[in-house]
């Protein structure tokens, strides 16, 4: 029996609500996806954060029919690689076959691909195919300020999200400040910096005073922020400890402090140059 837990959610365009926490498989096997997802839905997670590219939608797809978990119960994102931008819905087609659900709740652009200049093209799919009821949401991912004025100047519509990189070495403060002015909901990827900011010693020494593991703390620092977020990992009883973070709060002081840590560093590629 799957264990529910109360996570908070968010409202997105259009009458959805997000979970405000999920699992994301990114790099996740796909032999070892469906007990990653597994797992994480019996002990809480009701989000997953699934992309053509990762090539494990099918598997994430038996693991929701395995669950004893409604649809309605669950949120489920994929996204539209590069090379697809030409067919969105097309591929989104696909994407519910693999996934053995009529619909998914929130369908994101994964890169803007600037250098082959279709993702305006790609963002009129989306749209389409959220009025066909493919899609209950619909946004992007990596998208800079400008890529989203042109696809909202383009089309007259919002994207709901945009999932971006997103961490204390990378706080995005700008970005988020225009996701805010347009009423887009951020998402982070990447939340711990593929575990770079772990040892820092303003986040150990947050986690000490709290009685909490470096990664609680940072992951409760972006709840604070309003960010979206779906961490991976392959270990169950990390799993577990990800999640586990709704029962503290961080003073707005130790927001500051970590917020503070920025240092513009990537561990992805660059949205303006990467094509894919």
């Amino acid at each position: 029996m799957a264990k529910t837990l109360d996570i908070p959610h968010i409202d997105l365009a259009g009458d959805v609500s997000i979970p405000q926490f999920g699992l994301g498989v990114f790099q996740v096997p796909p032999d070892k996806t469906f007990e990653n997802v597994t797992h994480a839905l019996n002990v809480g997670y009701r989000h997953i954060d699934t992309a053509r590219a990762y090539q494990n939608e099918a598997q994430v797809g038996q693991a929701v029919k395995s669950s004893d978990l409604s649809r309605e119960e669950l949120f489920i994102t994929t996204k539209l690689w590069n090379s697809d931008q030409v067919k969105p819905i097309d591929t989104l087609k696909q994407s519910l076959k693999l996934l053995e659900t009529e619909y998914v709740d929130l369908y994101l652009i994964h890169w803007p691909a600037p250098g082959h200049d279709l993702y305006v093209q790609a963002w009129e799919g989306l749209v389409e195919a959220q009025k066909q009821g493919l899609t209950r949401a619909i946004g992007v991912s990596n998208f800079q300020a400008e890529h989203l004025r042109k696809i909202i100047d383009a089309t007259g519509v919002t994207p709901a999200v945009n999932q971006i990189e997103l961490h204390p070495y990378l706080t995005q403060h700008g970005l988020r400040r225009e996701h805010a002015d347009r009423g887009i909901v951020t998402e982070a990827w990447s939340p711990l910096a593929q575990g770079a900011v772990l040892d820092d010693p303003v986040i150990t020494e947050i986690a000490s005073a709290h009685n909490r593991t470096p990664g609680q703390i940072v992951l409760r620092w972006h709840i604070e922020l309003g960010n979206v977020v779906f961490p991976k990992s392959m270990t169950p009883s990390r799993i577990e400890e990800n999640i586990d973070i709704f029962d503290f709060e961080l003073s707005a002081e130790e927001v500051e402090r970590i917020e503070a840590l920025d240092r513009g560093m990537r561990t992805g590629p660059d949205p303006d140059t990467f094509n894919g």
